[in-house]
């Protein structure tokens, strides 16, 4: 019996992959277009795939183009080839304007730039556009049932630009280049007032005003303890028990020990 059924599973794979390997030599489009719906709907994307680069030309302007370049875009999506599924389903969206099927394209078609986003460290220029592509979605569709992931994807990108512009202000600091730091901690505060890392940031501008200060020539010392200690004052109203209060403190101490020989 199980000799039996494995046979018959043995044959009828053979004969669906001829009949695959047939439909891709067959000049005719219809049944080419069959199969590539049946490799669709079991879930065979790649070979779908290779059936729909072959319809497309020849379907443009056709009654079933519609249904083609979705299922076309879809699997580009399923198969995790972002870049050529976000670029079918804009077309798709250009395209069928009026589909039932349009709203989907436009958020699974900016959705898949999010997923060309790399992660926070390296060059950002396509989370850049993921955001851009997602905001043009929430602009158009703003009541639409996929704003919520829009929304969520939208969140976790502005992420990695606020942990990477982060990341980068502190590397001023690491290799003290202070005025630098101060200017990138400046820029990231405003541009990230709501920020998880706000407390450390404006510990570390601290740290680089310090620092710059501290090792200025005296022509320029007592304007930059002064700036230091305006840092100072923003980490304490800021949290008034921050984690880097005993260190800040004794940053503190020597600014103020160091202005007194300027008021004399």
């Amino acid at each position: 019996m199980k000799k039996t059924l494995l046979l018959l599973i043995v044959v009828t794979l053979f004969y669906s992959c001829g009949e695959y390997q047939k439909a891709l030599k067959n000049e005719d489009v219809a049944a080419k277009f069959e199969m590539a719906t049946k490799m669709y709907d079991a879930g065979k994307y790649t070979k779908a795939i290779r059936l729909f680069e072959q319809l497309a030309t020849s379907y443009r302007g056709k009654p079933q183009a519609e249904k083609l370049f979705y299922m076309f875009s879809q699997s580009y999506y399923k198969t995790k080839q972002y870049y050529l599924a976000g670029y079918q389903f804009e077309a798709f969206v250009s395209g069928y304007p009026r589909s039932e099927k349009v709203q989907e394209a436009a958020f699974l078609g900016a959705y898949s730039y999010s997923k060309l986003s790399p992660v926070y460290s390296l060059d950002q220029s396509d989370t850049v556009k993921a955001l851009e592509k997602l905001q043009t979605f929430i602009d158009n569709y703003p009541n639409s049932e996929y704003i919520p992931q829009a929304n969520e994807a939208v969140q976790k990108l502005n992420g990695k630009l606020e942990k990477k512009a982060y990341e980068n202000a502190k590397g001023y600091n690491t290799i003290s280049d202070y005025k630098s730091a101060l200017i990138a901690f400046d820029n990231f505060i405003a541009d990230f007032p709501g920020t998880p890392f706000k407390e450390d940031a404006l510990f570390y501008k601290y740290d680089s005003a310090y620092k710059l200060a501290i090792n200025s020539i005296p022509a320029k010392m007592e304007e930059r303890l002064h700036v230091a200690q305006t840092a100072y004052a923003n980490l304490m109203k800021f949290k008034s028990d921050t984690k880097y209060k005993k260190e800040a403190d004794e940053m503190n101490a020597r600014v103020e020990t160091d202005l007194q020989k300027f008021t004399k």
